[in-house]
């Protein structure tokens, strides 16, 4: 398991436009998204994620039933194994908070939002 997230991938969070996030959902793989600016607002501590939720219902259904998450990254700016540009997929779990101190963190800089999406990353690995 990661006890922080390893440079590579920070470099790639520091710079992702956008965010895709997958869960599972009982018709297949469920996909939302999140901006990069966002993420970078409430944080990366550790190996956590933190997002704001606005809807995400059918992706808070998901979670409860199976927790497993996974994020994936990229920037034309990160330095690629083979030219410009890098992915990463981030696979960990997640949850949906809508109470407590993230949660309170996301409202107060995202009006809209009902709470954090929290993502606990457990492995990563470059796509580009």
């Amino acid at each position: 398991m990661m006890s922080a997230i390893e440079p590579v991938i920070q470099e790639l969070l520091d710079n992702t436009e956008f965010l895709t996030i997958v869960t599972q959902g009982p018709d297949g793989p469920h996909l939302v998204g999140n901006w990069g600016d966002y993420l970078r607002r409430l944080g990366v501590e550790g190996r956590r994620l933190v997002l704001p939720a606005g809807y995400y219902h059918q992706t808070e259904q998901n979670l409860q039933r199976d927790n497993r998450v996974q994020v994936f990254v990229a920037a034309r700016a990160v330095r690629g194994s083979h030219g410009p540009g890098q992915g990463a997929v981030l696979r960990g779990t997640g949850a949906i908070v809508t109470e407590g101190a993230l949660a309170e963190r996301a409202k107060a800089a995202f009006p809209w939002a009902r709470g954090a999406l929290v993502i606990e990353v457990e492995a990563a690995a470059t796509q580009l």
